[in-house]
């Protein structure tokens, strides 16, 4: 069974999806982190160039690989850290625990029975896996005071706004808000009217009680804000990312506290 890093020493991080705009973000993140060391950086259509020089650093003597598999043998970390699309993540992660290797998965789209198999594929190996959806400290206060709101409407609909490359929605952030609802209050009431839709899908979709409307247009990052309503008043929780660097802190944090977990821990807020 593996056994936890000593806090003592430097961790050791590889990372996928080096050359995305995430990316780019937590190279520089490391780079800055004296008790974290980027050993590894895989990107099959960048193989070669330099990490430093991908992320607008400058060269930093690390060079992009092409192959994960062969990129974790050779350079052995104790934690990976994930930004690729949805549809490889699981393949990473799966590569990554094989290797003996904590994962950090910022990458949305996984569904239930995937969060499932991290859990047993991570637990066999004595191995801890975060998953989480957003890693802005202010994206998760503002999932934990809409939980709070929660207990006390009964009406609540949530939009979430994106850029237009975001692949999934609605988004990852906007499904862990519904479900900390959820847990608060069994369900919300309907409208007092039930109302026709006369463009299909207008009212955006459902779960348990609260409509979800996604936004993705050119312009904009990572937006969410949950409306909740009752007699003569309305409550509004509003998060808004307005540069890549919010979420670095976070990725350091779950960088940081994967060597302390066993099993699957699912959101950031959770090791806060």
């Amino acid at each position: 069974m593996t056994e936890p890093v000593a806090a003592s020493r430097t961790i050791r991080v590889a990372l996928t999806g080096v050359a995305g705009k995430m990316g780019r973000e937590v190279v520089k993140a490391l780079q800055g982190a004296p008790d974290l060391a980027l050993v590894a950086a895989i990107s099959p259509r960048h193989a070669g160039a330099d990490a430093g020089e991908l992320a607008g650093l400058g060269a930093i003597g690390l060079a992009v690989e092409a192959a994960l598999t062969e990129a974790l043998a050779t350079t052995q970390p104790d934690v990976l850290v994930d930004f690729t699309r949805p549809e490889a993540v699981m393949d990473v992660a799966r590569a990554a625990l094989a290797a003996g290797v904590r994962p950090v998965i910022g990458s949305t789209g996984l569904t239930p029975a995937d969060l499932a198999e991290l859990d047993r594929l991570a637990k066999a190996g004595g191995l801890g896996v975060l998953v989480a959806p957003n890693f802005a400290i202010g994206a998760l206060l503002m999932i934990r005071f809409a939980a709070e709101a929660a207990k006390y409407f009964d009406h609540a609909e949530l939009i979430e706004l994106h850029h237009d490359r975001k692949h999934d929605a609605p988004s990852g952030t906007a499904i862990k808000t519904v479900e900390a609802m959820n847990e608060a209050r069994a369900r919300f009431e309907p409208p007092a009217i039930p109302g026709s839709e006369t463009i299909p899908g207008v009212r955006g979709g459902e779960q348990g009680g609260v409509h979800v409307h996604s936004v993705r247009l050119p312009g904009l990052l990572a937006h969410q804000e949950v409306l909740f309503g009752g007699l003569g008043q309305l409550l509004t929780i509003r998060h808004d990312a307005l540069s890549r660097e919010c979420y670095m802190p976070g990725v350091l944090l779950g960088v940081r506290q994967v060597m302390t977990l066993s099993g699957l821990v699912y959101g950031l807020e959770n090791v806060m």
